[in-house]
């Protein structure tokens, strides 16, 4: 597979591009699993992580990826910088830039910025999330995850439930599933559920629908308060009762046989309830060892200067 310089979202990604990165994370996995946790794949070479936004999940996750590489791993600590005097984005990338980094790895509150700072460097970036626009690799991590339980994922059927108009990880895995050949459905309130559906995800309106529609995988999103400017429902209290995993919907789904997915972090007593995190048929912890696996695939596949 030709190598490409960015990781910016998942429409830009061919079928083959994806294909070559989840293939290449089972042996990443393997690897990891075993005693000897590292590879001299990105030796010599610095991945930086820069966060404007908080992140525990995601960026513990690229620097575990990195350090499992043998990369020299570097976090640009926002709060301690110039970006605090009025430094702009492409200030700072100049300023990492002579530093000769090899990979950054973004997150911004703004969608495009990735995408911006890819324009006006040498590094190979990555897109860990910008605003409400892209998250691939939680994508091609979920995707991952969800090849190891069923194999075959062609007409399988995946509930996305939550907030899904803040949501860039719901925009991401809902394309990329898709692709993969998924059936998608949304539920959400009203308020929550974006404008520009795509026009072959189905729209549920209840967990009764959700529960005829027959998913075998419901995906719980984070109810996102730090994104929203004024409120979309009256409560947490009334939202977890009307679309949160409940104890009596934990109970028809342990005796559906449905699996439970969730990008974290986790709002207990919202999105779901503390027993879903003990389900037996919880994919939420995977979902992090699996990122670790997907994240070395991507750095593998990625080479600072190539061609776009």
């Amino acid at each position: 597979m030709t190598p490409r310089k960015d990781l910016l979202d998942i429409a830009s990604l061919t079928d083959a591009e994806i294909q070559f990165v989840l293939d290449n994370a089972v042996p990443f996995k393997d690897l990891f699993k075993r005693s000897v946790k590292k590879v001299p794949t990105l030796k010599g070479q610095t991945v930086l992580t820069l966060f404007y936004e908080p992140s525990t999940r995601t960026r513990s996750s690229f620097e575990v990826a990195a350090s499992r590489l043998s990369a020299d791993v570097t976090h640009f600590d926002i709060e301690t910088s110039s970006v605090t005097k009025g430094e702009s984005v492409l200030d700072t990338v100049e300023t990492l830039e002579a530093m000769k980094v090899d990979y950054i790895v973004v997150r911004h509150k703004q969608a495009g910025i990735p995408d911006l700072i890819a324009r006006n460097t040498h590094a190979s970036v990555i897109n860990a999330g910008d605003g409400f626009h892209a998250h691939p690799t939680q994508a091609l991590l979920d995707a991952f995850t969800l090849k190891e339980i069923f194999g075959t994922l062609e007409g399988r059927r995946v509930v996305i439930v939550g907030d899904i108009k803040h949501s860039r990880v719901a925009r991401s895995t809902s394309l990329l599933l898709r692709r993969l050949g998924i059936q998608v459905a949304y539920l959400a309130p009203g308020s929550l559920m974006p404008r520009d559906t795509p026009k072959d995800v189905t729209l549920l309106k209840s967990w009764d629908e959700l529960w005829a529609w027959k998913p075998e995988v419901t995906y719980l999103l984070r109810v996102q308060m730090e994104r929203q400017r004024e409120p979309f429902f009256p409560s947490v209290v009334e939202y977890h009762k009307i679309y949160g995993m409940t104890d009596e919907r934990l109970a028809r789904a342990r005796d559906e046989g449905l699996y439970v997915m969730h990008p974290g972090p986790v709002n207990r007593g919202v999105e779901l309830n503390d027993k879903v995190m003990t389900y037996e048929r919880s994919l939420i912890n995977q979902q992090v060892e699996n990122g670790i696996a997907v994240r070395m695939s991507v750095l593998y596949w990625l080479r600072p200067g190539a061609a776009a």
